[in-house]
């Protein structure tokens, strides 16, 4: 129910609930190609979710945790309507950045109030609101400041930053955070007095958890099983979240929770990773830095990203997503680590063994295989330690050493020099063997379909897979015997050089210099203005290029039956031959000007991108020369 919600939907000229439906689906496909999946993928426009967060907004009005105050918003009197923080652009007051929104400025990323703005436009129509007195229900946050405290001190064992973020919310004092909004778009508040006016996002957003934990008790047939995830104390409730949520899921949701009077359980911890940059700079969708989903899973292999997204995970400090070292990870440790090491097993026991997994000599054991296989033992457990921990990175790149290991073993072993049939050589072979299969139980939470993969070629089906406990992942040994697959598949592909190159050329090419979306920040005209303005459609008889010009073209054009001179700069992007019978757009009453000795009697229109792509415009049809434009 965000306010961006109702800006796409004005400018896809469609309405709010088409845009979520759109995006829900969108969204739903991209988690989908980077096999992240939900028991259940829900939305808050829901009459579920409605019903819930009135309930909790009544709530919180009984127990006296709200005011309502009186308070100045921008209003625009074009539009007839209050205007959120969205809704208002302006100049930056800090960096003077000139496309700042009323919350945000997205380039020095200041947190703004609407009335901090310089020179400050509605977004719809552009022109400047005024101040005028509206109604809202506040949230007292403060009257929470001392169980917050108690709450968030209670957590040493949650990331530093995140604690000592939260933390510093209370001591510099809590203040009173509205609830409600003049928007139209949203979850009404619950009181006739309140009429035409919606919840804050900041909000009901987070009772969507409750909400959808509630739907998926319905669909499963069990309505009650939600009360065991949100009312059992002895339930874990972790957010994953980004740094610039800290505030909602550490301060006000868990004071939402305590202003319900009930047995709701609090977060148990919020692991909060700080931000990912691209190529060393903030990401931006709306200046288009950035990389899509769909682009980059149609490109590359998904477990490529998911592998490079985990060993780079912005846990403590920020990061930055590099092509060039994207490429790297994949081609020096999946490709030449994690594949090398699968392909060099699985060819082996095919040209070496027939495909079958030769059995183990326990008595036959040096200490290179014993400590060897202590490692596997170890694996979950360690990789266990790590994840309750969360720390993602020293996760992955545990089991990337694991891969190297297996490597370094075969290398020292030798075992091509060994005599095939022979207690040394299964032992070897073996052992190579269970560490490839170690190795694909573990990667299954990191990299499934790799995961499934190894597996697969090694005899398994999926179900194996899912009937297997994370603590046995260790203690599980490969079937002796067992036949493996003659089709061996590369496990990952390096790629090339040139693929990343075409990767920084897009990114570059398609992020705009400036804001690009349809912000009214030029200065505005009337109707009447625009009338004087005589904009015709002219047919294209005979262009020539004007000597010494590299750009100017003459052009010579019917409009409505009379013949016009007129001299446009396109001629390094349009041939004489392009334009001649084209129907064009053209300003006929602008005054006559001399441009390299040549008269114009008019101008040509054409638009030009950020990336100085130049197009004229002209019509659809074959309409009549002469037409005047509206």
């Amino acid at each position: 129910h965000g306010v961006p919600i109702t800006i796409r939907a004005m400018q896809e000229k469609t309405t709010p609930e088409e845009i979520i439906k759109k995006y829900h689906e969108m969204i739903k496909e991209s988690f989908k190609k980077l096999y992240i999946e939900f028991d259940n993928f829900s939305g808050t426009h829901r009459e579920i979710h409605f019903k819930l967060s009135q309930e909790f907004f009544l709530n919180v009005v009984k127990n006296g945790y709200t005011i309502v105050k009186e308070q100045e918003q921008f209003y625009c009197e074009t539009d007839k309507m209050f205007l959120p923080d969205r809704y208002i652009n302006g100049k930056c007051p800090k960096c003077g950045y000139e496309y700042a929104k009323g919350d945000q400025c997205e380039k020095c990323g200041t947190t703004l109030d609407p009335t901090d703005l310089i020179e400050p436009k509605c977004a719809i129509c552009g022109n400047t609101p005024i101040l005028k007195k509206t109604k809202h229900w506040y949230f007292t946050l403060n009257k929470f400041e001392e169980n917050l405290k108690k709450y968030l001190e209670s957590k040493s064992d949650w990331k530093p930053n995140v604690r000592d973020f939260a933390l510093s919310w209370i001591k510099e004092g809590l203040k009173d955070r509205p609830i409600s909004r003049d928007l139209n778009w949203g979850i009404p508040i619950p009181l006739e007095e309140a009429e035409g006016k919606v919840m804050y996002v900041w909000f009901e957003a987070p009772i969507g958890y409750i909400s959808s934990t509630i739907e998926w008790a319905e669909k499963i047939g069990k309505p009650d099983e939600w009360k065991k995830y949100w009312l059992d104390p002895n339930t874990k409730l972790i957010h994953f979240i980004g740094k610039d949520n800290i505030p909602f899921h550490a301060i006000i949701w868990p004071a939402t929770l305590m202003a319900q009077h009930g047995n709701w359980i609090l977060p148990h911890n919020i692991p909060a990773n700080e931000f990912m940059n691209l190529e060393g700079e903030k990401i931006s969708t709306s200046r288009n830095w950035a990389i899509w989903v769909d682009d980059i899973a149609n490109e590359f292999n998904p477990d490529a990203i998911r592998y490079y997204l985990c060993v780079n995970m912005p846990e403590t400090k920020d990061a930055n997503f590099y092509w060039k070292e994207f490429q790297e990870k994949v081609n020096e440790e999946l490709a030449n680590a994690f594949g090398n090491l699968v392909s060099r097993v699985l060819k082996f026991l095919n040209s070496k063994n027939n495909g079958i997994i030769p059995s183990l000599d326990n008595n036959n054991l040096s200490t290179l295989d014993k400590n060897i296989l202590k490692n596997l033992e170890e694996i979950p457990q360690t990789i266990g330690e790590l994840l309750e921990k969360f720390e993602f990175r020293q996760a992955i790149r545990y089991l990337r050493e694991i891969a190297f290991l297996g490597n370094k073993y075969i290398d020292e072993t030798k075992i091509w020099t060994l005599k095939p049939n022979t207690p040394e050589f299964n032992t070897k072979l073996y052992i190579s063997t269970q560490i490839i299969f170690t190795l694909g139980l573990a990667m299954y939470p990191f990299m499934p379909a790799s995961s499934k993969k190894i597996l697969k070629m090694l005899g398994y089906e999926e179900e194996f897979i899912q009937s297997i406990k994370w603590e046995d992942i260790g203690k599980i040994n490969i079937k002796e015997g067992k036949k493996i697959s003659e089709n061996i598949d590369p496990l990952f592909t390096k790629i090339p050089d040139e693929a990343i190159e075409k990767q920084i050329k897009k990114l570059k090419e398609s992020a705009t210099k400036e804001h690009v979306e349809i912000d009214a920040t030029d200065e505005t005209i009337d109707i009447e203005y625009f009338k004087k303005l005589d904009l015709r459609v002219a047919k294209v008889k005979e262009v020539y290029k004007i000597p010494k010009s590299k750009k100017l073209l003459k052009l010579i054009i019917d409009v409505g039956g009379i013949d016009k001179q007129i001299i446009a700069g396109i001629g390094e992007i349009y041939s004489p031959e392009d334009l001649i019978g084209k129907n064009i757009i053209i300003v006929n009453n602008l005054k006559p000007a001399k441009l390299m000795g040549e008269t114009s009697y008019g101008m040509l229109l054409a638009a030009k991108d950020s990336k100085g792509n130049l197009s004229i415009l002209t019509t659809d049809t074959n309409i009549e020369s002469g037409s005047k434009v509206s």
